[in-house]
C-alpha cells in the first residue's frame, strides 16, 4: 500500500510527465479500468462458486446413490443366504421385494433430480 508521501511524489511526476490538461483523461481512463476489472473479477468469482455449489450438489447425489447401492447388495446377499439355506423362494423374493422397493423409489427420485442439476 502507498502511503501519502509516496502518492505525492507519484502525482508530481505524474503532473511533470503528462501535464496538468492530460492528467483529468489518464485519471478518469484508470478508474474506468478499474471498474471493469472489479466487474470482471467479480463476475468471474460468481461463476467459480456456481460450479462450486454444482459440484457439491452432485457429490452429495453420488454419496447418495452409492449408499443406496450398498443397501440393495447387502439385501441381495441376505437374499441369497436364505436360499443357500434351504429358505423359501417365494418368501426370499417377497422380502428382497420390500427391502429394495425404497432403495428403487429413492434411486428413481435422486435420478429425476440430478436431471435438472446440469441446468
Amino acid at each position: 500500500m502507498l502511503s501519502i508521501p509516496h502518492l505525492v511524489v507519484l502525482f508530481t511526476v505524474a503532473l511533470m510527465v503528462f501535464g496538468p490538461h492530460k492528467l483529468p483523461e489518464l485519471a478518469r481512463n484508470l478508474g474506468k479500468i478499474v471498474a471493469e476489472f472489479r466487474r470482471m473479477s467479480a463476475e468471474m468469482r460468481g461463476t467459480f462458486d456456481q460450479h462450486m455449489r454444482e459440484l457439491e450438489r452432485e457429490t452429495e447425489l453420488l454419496e447418495l446413490k452409492k449408499a443406496e447401492f450398498a443397501r440393495a447388495v447387502q439385501a441381495l446377499r441376505a437374499a441369497t443366504v436364505s436360499l443357500q439355506g434351504g429358505g423359501d423362494p417365494v418368501s426370499a423374493y417377497q422380502a428382497l421385494q420390500r427391502q429394495l422397493a425404497p432403495i428403487l423409489a429413492q434411486a428413481s427420485m435422486a435420478t429425476a433430480a440430478s436431471g435438472t442439476i446440469g441446468r
